[in-house]
């Protein structure tokens, strides 16, 4: 059975940082485009950050140059560091893994909480 499990989640000052991390287990990592979304307080779930599966990067402009992610392949892990972090970027964080060759698959993670105060 697939499993995204992800941890780094807490709460933390405006300003402050957070590192979430994912780790993939039964799945061809490389395989996978890689993505981050969020779903704040009330609002639907959205598209924070994309890794494609080819090193392409994509971020949602309301953390460009704030939030940066990678992955490990050989780990099968992905980070999503979060420096400067706002009170509008409190919400739950998941990981997503997307394949879309060799048929598709689509998995995701638990969902990790972050908390920004003021």
């Amino acid at each position: 059975q697939v499993q995204l499990v992800e941890s780094g989640g807490g709460l933390v000052q405006s300003g402050g940082s957070l590192r979430l991390s994912c780790v993939a287990s039964r799945i061809t990592f490389s395989l996978y485009d890689l993505n981050w979304y969020r779903s704040p307080p009330g609002k639907q779930r959205e598209l924070v950050a994309a890794l494609g599966r080819d090193g392409t990067i994509n971020y949602a402009d309301s953390v460009k140059g704030r939030f940066t992610v990678s992955r490990d392949n050989a780990k099968n892990t992905m980070i999503l560091q979060m420096n400067s972090l706002k009170p509008e970027d409190t919400a739950v964080y998941y990981c997503n893994t997307r394949r879309t060759i060799f048929g598709s698959a689509d998995y995701w993670g638990q969902g990790t909480q972050v908390t920004v105060s003021s």
